[in-house]
Protein backbone atom coordinates (compact mmCIF):
# COMPACT_ATOMS: atom_id res chain seq x y z
CA UNK A 1 0.00 0.00 0.00
CA UNK A 2 1.55 3.51 -0.77
CA UNK A 3 1.43 5.72 1.69
CA UNK A 4 -0.33 8.93 1.61
CA UNK A 5 0.73 12.46 3.60
CA UNK A 6 -1.38 15.01 3.53
CA UNK A 7 -0.25 18.73 3.43
CA UNK A 8 -1.47 19.22 6.69
CA UNK A 9 -0.84 15.96 8.27
CA UNK A 10 2.48 16.92 7.01
CA UNK A 11 2.63 20.35 8.55
CA UNK A 12 1.36 19.00 12.25
CA UNK A 13 3.71 16.02 12.12
CA UNK A 14 6.80 19.27 11.49
CA UNK A 15 5.15 21.18 13.95
CA UNK A 16 4.57 18.40 16.75
CA UNK A 17 8.70 16.94 15.65
CA UNK A 18 10.10 20.55 16.04
CA UNK A 19 8.51 21.00 19.58
CA UNK A 20 9.27 17.58 21.09
CA UNK A 21 13.16 17.45 19.51
CA UNK A 22 14.40 19.63 22.27
CA UNK A 23 11.47 19.78 24.88
CA UNK A 24 12.28 16.95 27.36
CA UNK A 25 9.08 15.30 26.11
CA UNK A 26 9.53 12.94 23.25
CA UNK A 27 9.82 13.37 19.66
CA UNK A 28 10.09 9.83 19.10
CA UNK A 29 7.26 9.16 21.57
CA UNK A 30 4.99 11.85 19.92
CA UNK A 31 5.61 10.75 16.70
CA UNK A 32 4.10 7.31 17.97
CA UNK A 33 1.28 8.52 20.00
CA UNK A 34 -0.22 11.61 18.09
CA UNK A 35 -1.27 9.49 15.16
CA UNK A 36 -2.69 6.98 17.62
CA UNK A 37 -4.65 9.61 19.60
CA UNK A 38 -6.01 10.76 16.01
CA UNK A 39 -7.06 7.44 15.00
CA UNK A 40 -8.73 7.31 11.37
CA UNK A 41 -6.03 7.35 8.49
CA UNK A 42 -3.32 8.74 11.03
CA UNK A 43 -3.44 5.55 12.74
CA UNK A 44 -1.96 3.58 9.15
CA UNK A 45 0.98 5.60 9.86
CA UNK A 46 2.64 3.52 12.97
CA UNK A 47 0.25 -0.08 12.40
CA UNK A 48 1.21 -0.37 8.53
CA UNK A 49 4.75 -2.07 8.38
CA UNK A 50 4.67 -0.96 5.21
CA UNK A 51 4.42 2.41 6.32
CA UNK A 52 7.72 4.94 6.04
CA UNK A 53 6.23 7.41 8.62
CA UNK A 54 8.52 6.71 11.24
CA UNK A 55 11.85 6.85 8.40
CA UNK A 56 9.81 10.67 7.93
CA UNK A 57 9.91 11.62 11.40
CA UNK A 58 13.67 10.80 11.91
CA UNK A 59 14.56 12.45 8.37
CA UNK A 60 12.75 16.03 9.44
CA UNK A 61 15.24 16.01 12.27
CA UNK A 62 17.30 17.16 9.70
CA UNK A 63 15.48 20.87 9.69
CA UNK A 64 15.83 20.58 13.78
CA UNK A 65 19.88 20.05 13.50
CA UNK A 66 20.52 22.89 11.38
CA UNK A 67 17.95 24.93 13.45
CA UNK A 68 19.96 24.05 16.19
CA UNK A 69 23.33 24.66 15.35
CA UNK A 70 22.10 27.97 13.69
CA UNK A 71 21.36 28.97 17.15
CA UNK A 72 24.48 27.86 18.79
CA UNK A 73 26.62 28.85 15.83
CA UNK A 74 29.02 30.91 17.94
CA UNK A 75 29.84 28.31 20.33
CA UNK A 76 30.25 24.85 17.61
CA UNK A 77 32.34 27.57 15.69
CA UNK A 78 34.63 28.14 19.12
CA UNK A 79 34.79 24.10 20.26
CA UNK A 80 35.40 22.73 16.82
CA UNK A 81 38.36 25.55 16.48
CA UNK A 82 39.26 24.34 19.94
CA UNK A 83 39.43 20.76 19.35
CA UNK A 84 41.25 20.73 16.18
CA UNK A 85 43.96 23.35 17.70
CA UNK A 86 43.97 20.70 20.50
CA UNK A 87 45.17 18.35 18.07
CA UNK A 88 48.26 20.48 17.64
CA UNK A 89 49.24 20.78 21.53
CA UNK A 90 47.17 23.76 22.28
CA UNK A 91 45.04 22.52 24.83
CA UNK A 92 42.00 24.58 26.24
CA UNK A 93 38.81 24.17 27.91
CA UNK A 94 36.74 24.35 25.06
CA UNK A 95 38.51 21.65 23.03
CA UNK A 96 38.40 19.74 26.04
CA UNK A 97 34.48 20.26 25.96
CA UNK A 98 34.56 19.32 22.23
CA UNK A 99 36.07 16.15 22.63
CA UNK A 100 33.46 15.04 25.53
CA UNK A 101 30.68 15.76 23.21
CA UNK A 102 32.70 13.55 20.42
CA UNK A 103 33.33 10.71 23.20
CA UNK A 104 29.58 11.08 24.07
CA UNK A 105 28.29 10.75 21.14
CA UNK A 106 30.07 7.17 20.03
CA UNK A 107 28.22 5.07 22.32
CA UNK A 108 24.51 6.53 21.37
CA UNK A 109 26.05 6.03 17.38
CA UNK A 110 26.90 2.72 17.50
CA UNK A 111 23.99 1.42 19.29
CA UNK A 112 21.70 3.35 17.27
CA UNK A 113 23.60 1.46 14.44
CA UNK A 114 22.95 -1.79 15.34
CA UNK A 115 19.75 -1.56 17.04
CA UNK A 116 17.28 1.16 15.60
CA UNK A 117 15.63 -0.95 13.95
CA UNK A 118 15.16 -3.96 16.31
CA UNK A 119 13.43 -1.10 18.51
CA UNK A 120 11.25 0.18 16.06
CA UNK A 121 10.05 -2.61 15.14
CA UNK A 122 9.46 -3.70 18.69
CA UNK A 123 9.12 -0.79 20.84
CA UNK A 124 7.31 1.84 18.63
CA UNK A 125 3.62 1.00 19.67
CA UNK A 126 1.50 3.06 21.22
CA UNK A 127 1.26 1.17 24.48
CA UNK A 128 5.23 0.80 24.99
CA UNK A 129 5.28 4.61 23.80
CA UNK A 130 3.10 5.46 26.59
CA UNK A 131 4.89 3.03 29.26
CA UNK A 132 8.43 4.59 28.55
CA UNK A 133 6.70 8.29 27.87
CA UNK A 134 5.80 7.73 31.56
CA UNK A 135 9.09 6.27 32.86
CA UNK A 136 10.52 9.48 31.34
CA UNK A 137 8.37 11.71 33.28
CA UNK A 138 10.01 9.62 36.50
CA UNK A 139 13.65 9.74 35.22
CA UNK A 140 12.85 13.63 34.94
CA UNK A 141 11.66 14.00 38.76
CA UNK A 142 14.60 11.75 40.02
CA UNK A 143 16.91 13.86 38.17
CA UNK A 144 15.54 17.27 39.87
CA UNK A 145 15.32 15.60 43.15
CA UNK A 146 19.56 14.82 43.22
CA UNK A 147 20.15 17.96 41.43
CA UNK A 148 22.25 20.61 43.27
CA UNK A 149 18.84 22.66 44.15
CA UNK A 150 18.76 26.51 43.73
CA UNK A 151 21.98 26.29 42.19
CA UNK A 152 22.83 29.75 40.04
CA UNK A 153 23.43 30.15 36.36
CA UNK A 154 26.91 29.93 35.87
CA UNK A 155 27.92 32.03 33.27
CA UNK A 156 30.93 30.16 32.37
CA UNK A 157 28.92 27.27 30.90
CA UNK A 158 32.41 25.69 29.43
CA UNK A 159 34.31 25.98 32.71
CA UNK A 160 31.39 24.46 34.50
CA UNK A 161 31.57 20.84 31.94
CA UNK A 162 35.47 20.99 32.61
CA UNK A 163 35.10 21.31 36.48
CA UNK A 164 31.71 18.61 37.06
CA UNK A 165 32.49 16.28 33.88
CA UNK A 166 34.78 14.42 32.76
CA UNK A 167 35.67 11.69 30.14
CA UNK A 168 33.80 8.97 31.58
CA UNK A 169 30.67 10.80 32.82
CA UNK A 170 31.11 11.90 29.05
CA UNK A 171 30.96 7.61 28.17
CA UNK A 172 28.01 7.31 30.65
CA UNK A 173 25.93 10.05 29.71
CA UNK A 174 26.56 8.71 25.89
CA UNK A 175 25.07 5.37 26.95
CA UNK A 176 22.15 7.80 28.66
CA UNK A 177 21.41 8.91 25.75
CA UNK A 178 20.80 5.91 23.87
CA UNK A 179 17.46 5.32 25.97
CA UNK A 180 16.19 7.70 23.39
CA UNK A 181 15.98 4.42 21.11
CA UNK A 182 13.06 3.52 23.07
CA UNK A 183 10.32 5.77 21.62
CA UNK A 184 9.16 7.56 24.77
CA UNK A 185 12.29 8.38 26.45
CA UNK A 186 13.60 11.76 25.81
CA UNK A 187 17.31 11.95 24.54
CA UNK A 188 17.60 15.86 25.56
CA UNK A 189 15.38 14.72 28.99
CA UNK A 190 18.11 12.08 29.90
CA UNK A 191 21.33 14.22 28.77
CA UNK A 192 20.38 16.90 31.19
CA UNK A 193 19.78 14.71 33.54
CA UNK A 194 22.85 13.29 33.91
CA UNK A 195 24.51 16.22 34.11
CA UNK A 196 21.76 17.65 36.63
CA UNK A 197 23.01 14.39 38.41
CA UNK A 198 26.71 15.27 37.89
CA UNK A 199 26.38 18.38 39.96
CA UNK A 200 25.87 20.69 36.64
CA UNK A 201 23.02 24.16 37.19
CA UNK A 202 20.16 23.73 34.97
CA UNK A 203 21.50 26.13 32.80
CA UNK A 204 24.70 24.29 31.85
CA UNK A 205 22.84 20.72 32.45
CA UNK A 206 20.59 21.94 29.39
CA UNK A 207 23.31 24.13 27.53
CA UNK A 208 25.45 20.76 27.37
CA UNK A 209 22.37 18.29 26.68
CA UNK A 210 21.83 20.58 23.69
CA UNK A 211 25.32 20.60 22.64
CA UNK A 212 25.48 17.25 22.79
CA UNK A 213 21.57 16.41 20.67
CA UNK A 214 23.11 18.16 17.43
CA UNK A 215 25.51 15.15 16.36
CA UNK A 216 22.96 12.55 17.32
CA UNK A 217 20.36 14.38 15.64
CA UNK A 218 21.62 15.34 12.69
CA UNK A 219 23.60 11.71 12.27
CA UNK A 220 20.22 10.32 12.39
CA UNK A 221 18.21 12.28 9.75
CA UNK A 222 21.03 11.71 7.34
CA UNK A 223 21.72 8.30 7.76
CA UNK A 224 17.41 8.59 6.51
CA UNK A 225 17.59 10.52 4.22
CA UNK A 226 18.49 7.75 1.41
CA UNK A 227 15.39 5.64 2.51
CA UNK A 228 13.33 8.56 1.28
CA UNK A 229 14.94 9.49 -1.92
CA UNK A 230 12.68 6.13 -3.67
CA UNK A 231 10.64 6.30 -6.56
CA UNK A 232 7.61 4.54 -4.03
CA UNK A 233 8.33 7.80 -1.99
CA UNK A 234 8.88 10.24 -4.69
CA UNK A 235 5.07 11.58 -4.15
CA UNK A 236 5.77 12.40 -0.69
CA UNK A 237 8.46 15.36 -1.28
CA UNK A 238 6.17 17.85 -1.41
CA UNK A 239 4.70 17.27 2.38
CA UNK A 240 7.92 16.49 3.56
CA UNK A 241 9.42 19.39 2.54
CA UNK A 242 6.32 21.41 4.03
CA UNK A 243 7.09 19.61 7.10
CA UNK A 244 11.38 20.42 7.36
CA UNK A 245 10.20 24.30 7.14
CA UNK A 246 8.14 24.06 9.75
CA UNK A 247 9.96 21.62 12.21
CA UNK A 248 12.98 23.87 11.39
CA UNK A 249 11.12 27.09 13.07
CA UNK A 250 9.39 25.33 15.93
CA UNK A 251 12.79 23.83 16.61
CA UNK A 252 14.56 27.11 16.66
CA UNK A 253 11.84 28.71 18.28
CA UNK A 254 11.65 25.79 21.26
CA UNK A 255 15.49 25.99 21.95
CA UNK A 256 15.18 29.83 21.99
CA UNK A 257 12.41 29.13 24.83
CA UNK A 258 14.33 26.82 26.54
CA UNK A 259 17.25 28.35 27.35
CA UNK A 260 15.65 31.26 28.83
CA UNK A 261 13.43 28.41 30.79
CA UNK A 262 16.25 26.79 32.36
CA UNK A 263 18.33 30.00 33.63
CA UNK A 264 15.45 29.75 36.32
CA UNK A 265 13.25 27.20 36.25
CA UNK A 266 13.35 23.45 36.22
CA UNK A 267 12.40 20.41 34.61
CA UNK A 268 9.08 19.52 36.49
CA UNK A 269 6.46 20.88 34.57
CA UNK A 270 8.06 18.48 31.58
CA UNK A 271 7.58 15.74 34.23
CA UNK A 272 4.43 16.25 34.83
CA UNK A 273 3.40 16.25 31.17
CA UNK A 274 5.26 13.28 30.62
CA UNK A 275 3.25 11.47 33.57
CA UNK A 276 -0.32 12.56 32.75
CA UNK A 277 -0.34 11.71 28.98
CA UNK A 278 1.93 8.77 29.53
CA UNK A 279 -1.06 7.26 32.31
CA UNK A 280 -3.66 8.57 29.98
CA UNK A 281 -2.20 6.86 27.17
CA UNK A 282 -1.72 3.69 28.82
CA UNK A 283 -5.52 3.22 29.98
CA UNK A 284 -6.42 4.61 26.34
CA UNK A 285 -4.50 1.93 24.44
CA UNK A 286 -4.74 -1.00 26.87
Amino acid sequence: MTMELSYLQAAITGFVQGITELFPISSLGHAVLVPAWIGGSWKDFTTDPQSPYLTITIALHLASAIALFLFFRKRWFSLIGSGLNSLTGKRSETGGVFWMIVVATIPVGALGFLFEHKFQDLFAKPIASALFLTMNGLILIFAERMSRRGAPANEDEIHEYSERIGLKSAVAIGFAQSLALFAGISRFGVSMSAGLVRGLSHSSASDFAFLLALPVILGASVAKLPELFTSANSHLAGPIILGCAISGVATYASVAFLVKWFKTKTLYPFAIYCLVLGVASLIRFA
